[in-house]
């Protein structure tokens, strides 16, 4: 008696535990405790390890093995070699089958409903048991593995088990082993590599039981329409009786009801819905400046479907890339999953948070998601940021086309996405994957499909490519084009900045200008920082810098760690510069409609590519400023064009001035302009008034000249502004008098 009391309890105790997080009795976070043991041989299946309790570790979930350091202890020592330096080292490593399991507690309130299973991120395939029996399988990169377990989980206790393989189920996906030597780095596509995230088995973000009446609405998408200023309203439902009468409403963040009323002229296509409404009145559109969100709520009966939503169209017009018919100029940067402590990206808003504020802090307003995609928690932080987001499927291939299986995998993930995040406005660009070549109709034909699908983004076949005609020229299927350089040459920095001397007075034009629609251009700036030592104490969790700690070794045994921080400041200096240059020539150019920066942050993959002005924590190494940098990359950016920045006494400095405006119309503006020395004293300065500053760029609006009159070499910064505002921009010129007298004949 006193056993079966006990068993009561405890079975109550665990039943309590797991209802800890649930809403209205109707989920069951399984968030906690699991039993885990490891499977490489692949023999679980063939002895059920899935019927009988498993003997292994205890581990948190969500998680990774990783984090639990279970798996192979690293041995690598540091030394500079292809290894090491291609990119941070695990501390534990496992590529194989995994077996989780819980024991679960099915309330009898959920008898007769419909039981799903939700596993919010997983690399790369996932099995689920229940009680010994298998429901099914699912492979995904870059969404939810959910299954329906309402014929399995009737009330009472049950053995739920979850195998996870972490292994490559799709080779040709990703670029071939031959770039990189090390068999376990072979995998690059940045959904599934060891370059920057890593390859964990486990389970992030949610992992939910939830429990819904059968037949109960689901899928609410919800697509603005602007050219009828209507909104079209998606959802899925089983059946629909015919006398049953659906309603909505439309309210703001803080709950207050701006529109109601019942759906007319239903279109019902099998078990999809749609309807529109007249755009309410008081519906503000969404974007970078004004962040504003609103809830859409779709009744039926008992039922009350809610997706939060923000009212925004992009488009282009006349090749110009626009957001609700104005146009937009994107400053951005790649996202390669670079999260050095956990190898796996964030799965809570206020990580993302966090992070899209330090970019905002830099003047940026998009991140690229290079070959892959982010969670929802990204996609919610970017909707109340005012935050653009480009995405990509998890592929990065020199042999598209080559498998069917691929393909068809690659279009599900694709219409997984539009399906699992399509209603967030920071979703407003998508590419089929990174630098693809092979069988561009194969892409063609994938980026047709999606564009009938959903029209609520842009898309585009590729993001850029090496394979010529495609690279030079958008694909016929391209809603925007990403490139390195056009069919008449390049149209980022590196192709000039290491053919032609200094000149600031040119931009792209001659290039891209017939390139009809909008045009970005490709992972831009790539200067190389030295490694900033001071970091490798920063690396506490799964990852260890044996890279960097080879770097220091090597400085220690050529006596030459003192000067390491003058490396890093010296060569971040010039890359700053660079950075400036390479991002004020692609805002001087009137047909571009940004760049994508690679990047902002160290890139500590692909042989540890530090091309970062910060580190790979977002943290600054104290080269520039966030103001500093906010200055030349921003929503308006003074901009001036000269020939050099080299003169001689007698020579005339001029200058033209031009504003970069992508904020809004201004008019009767001011813009001052000032010439000082290294101590601050005005040698010349001067004002343009009356100035109207349309959005887009603003050419030709005065001319600065400064004749050139000095005895000693020095430094002097010009500067212009736009008065009574936060936004001014500067540049450094060099004097130098004809003739220099020697001080001294003992030179070296």
């Amino acid at each position: 008696m006193k056993n079966i009391f006990l068993r009561t309890f405890f079975i109550a105790i665990a039943f309590l535990f797991v209802q800890c997080d649930s809403q209205n009795g109707n989920s069951i976070s399984l968030a906690g405790k699991w039993r885990v043991s490891l499977d490489s041989l692949n023999i679980g299946d063939s002895e059920n390890w899935a019927n009988t309790e498993i003997a292994g570790q205890e581990i948190n979930l969500p998680g990774t093995l990783d984090d639990a350091n279970i798996g192979k202890p690293n041995s690598i020592e540091p030394a500079i070699n292809n290894y090491v330096m291609s990119n941070l080292t695990r501390r534990h490593h496992y590529t194989g089958k995994a077996w989780y399991q819980k024991k679960v507690v099915i309330p009898n309130s959920w008898k007769g409903k419909k039981i799903e299973l939700e596993l919010e991120r997983v690399i790369w395939e996932s099995n689920v048991y229940v009680d010994g029996k298998k429901i099914g399988s699912s492979n995904s990169l870059i969404g939810s593995h959910t299954y329906d377990l309402s014929n399995f989980l009737l009330p009472g206790e049950h053995l739920l088990t979850i195998s996870i393989d972490n292994s490559n189920k799709f080779p040709l996906i990703n670029v071939p082993g031959t770039m990189y030597p090390e068999k376990r780095n072979q995998d690059m596509a940045h959904a599934y590599t060891n370059h920057t995230q890593i390859k964990w088995n486990g389970i992030l973000g949610d992992i939910v039981l939830s429990a819904t009446e059968i037949g109960e609405a689901s899928n609410l998408q919800i697509y603005p329409n602007s050219a009828e200023n209507e909104i079209r309203v998606d959802f899925e439902k089983d059946v629909l009786e015919k006398s049953q009468k659906i309603q909505y409403q439309i309210s703001d963040v803080n709950g207050k009801e701006l529109a109601k009323g019942v759906a007319v002229d239903l279109d019902v296509k099998n078990k999809s819905i749609s309807f529109q409404i007249k755009k309410p009145a008081q519906l503000q559109n969404w974007d970078e400046f004004n962040p504003v969100l609103y809830n859409l709520s779709v009744i039926i009966g008992e039922q009350r479907l809610t997706e939060k939503f923000g009212y925004k169209y992009v488009g282009e017009k006349k090749g110009n890339l626009t957001l609700n018919d104005k146009r937009i100029f994107l400053r951005g940067n790649l996202e390669c999953v670079i999260f050095p402590l956990t190898g796996y990206p964030p799965m809570q808003k206020k990580e993302w948070a966090t992070l899209i504020k330090q970019a905002k802090d830099y003047g940026l307003n998009h991140l690229r998601f290079h070959s892959w995609c982010p969670p929802k928690a990204a996609f919610e932080a970017a909707d109340e940021a005012g935050f653009y987001f480009q995405v990509e499927l998890p592929h990065w291939s020199l042999r598209v086309g080559e498998d069917k299986n691929t393909t068809e995998f690659l279009q599900k993930e694709a219409n997984k996405i539009l399906n699992d995040y399509g209603n967030h406005p920071s979703f407003i660009l998508m590419a089929m994957g990174n630098e693809l070549q092979g069988d561009i109709d194969v892409l063609n034909k994938m980026t047709e499909k999606l564009k009938k699908i959903d029209n609520r983004h842009l898309y585009a076949t590729t993001s850029f490519s090496f394979q010529k005609p495609t690279g030079t020229r958008p694909e016929k299927e391209d809603e925007f084009f990403i490139a390195q350089w056009t069919d008449r040459g390049w149209i980022r920095g590196q192709g000039i900045f290491n053919d032609k001397p200094p000149h600031f007075n040119a931009d792209y034009s001659e290039n891209s200008e017939h390139i009809q629609i909008p045009l970005i251009s490709h992972e831009i700036g790539q200067y190389s920082v030295y490694p900033d030592l001071s970091e490798i104490q920063k690396y506490t969790g799964v990852l260890q810098p044996l890279n960097f700690i080879a770097i220091k070794n090597d400085l220690e045994h050529k006596k030459l760690l003192n000067l390491a921080q003058d490396f890093t400041q010296a060569s971040g200096k010039l890359a700053a510069i660079l950075y400036k240059e390479e991002i004020e020539r692609a805002l001087k150019t009137p047909s571009f409609d940004g760049f994508q920066l690679l990047q902002l942050q160290d890139f500590p993959g692909q042989g540890t590519a530090l091309v970062g002005l910060l580190n790979a924590f977002w943290e600054s190494k104290g080269i520039i400023s966030p103001e500093e940098f906010s200055q030349f990359n921003s929503e308006l950016v003074p901009l001036i064009r000269f020939n050099k920045a080299v003169y001689e006494n007698g020579e005339t400095f001029a200058a033209s001035v031009e504003v970069a405006n992508f904020y809004k119309e201004l008019k009767n503006k001011t813009l001052e302009w000032t010439i000082t020395d290294d101590q601050g004293a005005v040698l010349k300065s001067g004002e343009f008034i009356n100035v109207d500053l349309q959005i887009g760029n603003n050419l030709n609006l005065g001319t600065i000249e400064y004749p050139i009159n000095t005895k000693a070499a020095k430094k002097v910064k010009v500067t212009v502004s736009l008065k009574d505002s936060k936004y001014k921009n500067s540049w450094s010129i060099w004097e130098y008098p004809k003739k220099v007298k020697i001080r001294s004949d003992n030179i070296l």
